[in-house]
């Protein structure tokens, strides 16, 4: 009778045994269907490497002042402006980088061009988004005197392959009819990171920019103080920032207040300023340097060039 007894108190614990078996299996698996969640989402969402530009443009006194080329390029005869054959013929001779223009195409290439419109500046003429990009390679390049070149519209992938190639600096000034997503996204594309600025002209754009690409370097709008306060208080980084502080000269002070957050200064010389270099013996470049101006956005680079005796 104690026997049976026995077996009947074992027979009665092995559905228990197997309950806790099930439920023990059950709960592994789903830590495991956890853990694989985890393991996506990390894969799904890397950290991005900074642009190496993050580091090089840090503002730092003992740097050399750097020449920022409009356009790519402007009023060089034979040599148009927004054009890959340009940037090369200037890269030959002076260290710079390169501001260039981003239009796109009806075919949604992006493309090198500042007008709307193609009358100035190629053999076109109307809007450049009624035409494809194998369309408009029917027309050829003029430069800033009317004088017809061989050159052609450039596909900005083709410029982002060639500065990549040739380690060549290019801030990137998008058109209205381009979002700053597929800059970006040709920019990633291209593997491109490490040689492209994104030029923004507000906090709106600056902000935007920032989040598609918080690894890249930003040109950001820094005319005075009340908009370096608020690029100071927005959520982009100093180290991202790069400040254009307009075409017209701002205090000595607002300078070195701009370079106190290890930001690099950006003057726009282009039109008025370049023409009182010129017009002074170019003297003006040297005394803007001593006020703390770390880039110049030049329409004139080898003067700029030949006045701070910057050389290859």
């Amino acid at each position: 009778m104690k026997l049976l007894n026995r077996f009947r108190g074992k027979q009665a614990i092995k559905p228990l045994y197997f309950l806790l078996i099930i439920i023990s299996f059950i709960s592994c698996k789903n830590n495991d269907k956890k853990a694989t969640v985890v393991n996506e989402t990390e894969v799904a969402t890397p950290t991005l490497k900074p642009s190496a530009l993050i580091s090089a443009f840090k503002y730092s006194p003992d740097q050399d002042v750097i020449i920022s080329v409009h356009r790519g390029g402007k009023g060089l005869k034979h040599y148009p402006e927004n054009c890959l054959e340009t940037l090369k013929y200037i890269n030959d001779s002076i260290p710079a980088i390169y501001e260039i223009d981003v239009a796109q195409t009806r075919d949604n290439v992006l493309v090198l061009m500042h007008d709307n419109t193609l009358e100035r500046t190629t053999t076109g003429t109307d809007r450049l988004n009624k035409y494809t990009f194998e369309e408009l390679q029917a027309f050829n390049l003029k430069d800033d005197y009317g004088n017809q070149t061989t050159f052609k519209i450039p596909a900005l992938k083709d410029v982002l392959v060639w500065a990549k190639q040739n380690n060549v600096v290019l801030t990137l000034d998008k058109k209205r009819s381009v979002s700053f997503d597929a800059i970006v996204a040709l920019v990633k594309q291209v593997e491109a990171e490490d040689v492209s600025i994104i030029i923004t002209y507000d906090m709106d754009q600056a902000t935007e920019a920032h989040k598609l690409a918080p690894n890249l370097l930003l040109s950001v709008s820094a005319r005075n103080q009340k908009e370096l306060d608020w690029l100071l208080h927005s959520n982009i980084p100093t180290q991202n920032m790069l400040a254009f502080t307009g075409t017209k000269l701002s205090p000595n002070d607002f300078y070195k207040t701009v370079q106190s957050y290890g930001i690099k200064t950006i003057l726009g010389t282009l039109g008025n300023l370049d023409k009182q270099a010129e017009a002074k013996g170019e003297v003006p470049y040297t005394i803007w340097k001593d006020k703390g101006i770390d880039v110049f956005a030049t329409d004139r680079p080898f003067e700029v060039a030949k006045a701070l005796n910057i050389k290859k």
